[in-house]
């Protein structure tokens, strides 16, 4: 069997020191290197490419899931989380692709975490791991995301909550709207109308009887005459406004055309 290549990250010192003297035992792991906060890991993550990470969920810059959210998620290592806190849902964590370690634990619960991670690295079981690491991260955002900034997607017969920020426009088509993100795009049963209503208070504009943007998401306007405007978002999509949202758009920007 090839070794398996290890990191730990914690803030803690004692703490990494413990698990690194705990390593040293296994004949099996090749410890790449210690990480003392999110930055430090998702560098290391990126440079090593470790099989196994030991990760801390408290941590003074971001957390453990902060570095997983920040990372390619087919590229995500198998992960045994750390942490002295109970608050985040642990009984999620009890699966068979993804394990944990709540501090204080002894030497046996770190024993059948490792043998854990060590089968699955065997098997090389990327799909199920990857799986249930995006059902755990989606369960984290579900319930960081404010009630009001939480939208509610079916796809495929799963649920997933999205962020209303991370939409950065919306196209009509019937009664159904399709939401544009960076990466992705979803279709809801919903009329626009009743979206601009859902979403006062948030940085959308209505261009287009049919055509919602997310001002976040501006890289240019430019008026192009009888009325109308360009409007270009960061992805490089170009949306035209009609004559009808003039007034509005204008009122907005705060900046009428003579």
């Amino acid at each position: 069997m090839r070794k398996i290549k290890t990191l730990v990250v914690d803030d803690e010192p004692l703490a990494r020191a413990r698990i690194c003297k705990l390593l040293q035992g296994y004949d099996f792991i090749t410890l790449l290197g210690e990480c003392r906060n999110g930055k430090e890991a998702l560098r290391q993550i990126t440079d090593y490419r470790p099989d196994l990470v030991f990760l801390d969920i408290q941590m003074p810059d971001f957390n453990g899931f902060d570095v997983l959210a920040k990372m390619d998620k087919d590229k995500i290592p198998f992960i045994i989380f750390v942490t002295a806190y109970d608050q985040y849902a642990l009984k999620a964590f009890d699966v068979h692709a993804v394990d944990y370690l709540l501090k204080p634990y002894d030497n046996e619960r770190f024993d059948r975490a490792l043998d854990h991670a060590r089968r699955q690295i065997q098997t090389r079981d990327q799909a199920t791991l990857h799986h249930r690491m995006l059902h755990v991260l989606q369960e984290f955002e579900h319930q960081q995301m404010p009630e009001s900034l939480r939208i509610e997607i079916k796809d495929r017969g799963k649920t997933q909550f999205i962020n209303l920020l991370d939409i950065q426009c919306v196209e009509a088509q019937g009664n159904y709207l399709q939401l544009f993100l960076a990466d992705d795009t979803y279709l809801i049963r919903q009329t626009l109308q009743a979206f601009v209503e859902e979403t006062q208070g948030h940085p959308f504009l209505r261009i287009h009887r049919s055509i919602l943007i997310n001002t976040n998401y501006l890289s240019g306007k430019r008026y192009d005459g009888n009325g109308q405007y360009q409007f270009s978002l960061r992805n490089g999509r170009q949306l035209q406004s009609s004559r009808s949202f003039r007034e509005d758009i204008e009122k907005f920007f705060d900046d009428p055309v003579q």
